[in-house]
């Protein structure tokens, strides 16, 4: 059995001490809590604050949680509220295209896919969630990266690789494709990160008007393509998934 780290174990059993009582704990108190050593407690603290996970009051000396956790806890209630709110939508998508149905948000400069509907016919699929995409190939990608700046830069600073011999890798090209899909409200992607794969999808935006992920469809292309173009039918409906999404959201209108 894999033995547990314990200098890990300490810093978060610091954090909970800092989370669950005073506001504010000096460093006695915070050693004397846990039955640590004063230097010991000190070198967790100095490495938590230097991540931002902790924060020293200048006047006092004492310590506190710091902005960083806070920015990690609502990006994670972020995205289990946009999961929550899309469940139904999806499930609806799913079975009103007969595809397969992704949620996804930006994560480490590609799409993280966080929610995946099975298309719903006795196929063999494998689930998901979890797994990352491209950003400059994918349809879920081009969304994120026309509609949030974060996720532009970071498949403007990533590697463009080719998947296929459709795959845009040209900063020019790619960011006229951003363009199209900012125009359209869509982004599509016909055989660009896989052979005979296309998929579409639309961005998903908070009660800020902000982006915060984008919903999509993937399948085989003579199933979502008409004469090498995506089907009307089909970009409507995503469309309509994510718009429905938003609303729940707190979007209002789009």
């Amino acid at each position: 059995m894999a033995r547990n780290i314990q200098s890990l174990e300490r810093a978060a059993a610091m954090l909970r001490l800092l989370a669950g009582g005073e506001r504010r704990l000096g460093l006695s108190d915070i050693a004397s809590s846990l039955g640590l050593a004063k230097g010991t407690a000190h070198g967790i603290l100095r490495t938590l604050q230097q991540e931002g996970f902790v924060e020293q009051d200048d006047v006092s000396g004492r310590y506190q949680l710091g902005a960083e956790l806070l920015r990690l806890g609502t990006t994670y209630l972020d995205i289990h509220e946009l999961r929550a709110r899309a469940l139904v939508w999806t499930d609806d998508l799913a079975r009103s295209s007969g595809e397969s149905v992704y949620l996804g948000v930006l994560h480490q400069q590609g799409v993280l896919i966080v929610h995946h509907v099975f298309r719903p016919d006795d196929s063999r699929q494998v689930l998901e969630i979890g797994a990352m995409q491209p950003l400059h190939s994918t349809a879920l990608g081009k969304v994120l990266s026309a509609y949030d700046p974060v996720a532009h830069s970071e498949a403007l600073e990533a590697d463009r690789k080719p998947f296929t011999d459709r795959t845009t890798c040209d900063l020019d090209a790619f960011e006229n494709i951003l363009d199209i899909t900012r125009a359209r409200g869509y982004a599509a992607d016909v055989e660009e990160t896989w052979e005979g794969v296309a998929s579409v999808a639309a961005p998903i935006h908070d009660r800020r008007r902000m982006p915060v992920g984008a919903v999509g469809i993937t399948g085989a292309v003579e199933r979502l393509c008409n004469d090498g173009e995506l089907r009307p039918d089909l970009i409507a409906a995503v469309r309509d998934c994510a718009r429905a999404v938003s609303r729940d959201l707190g979007a209002g209108r789009f």
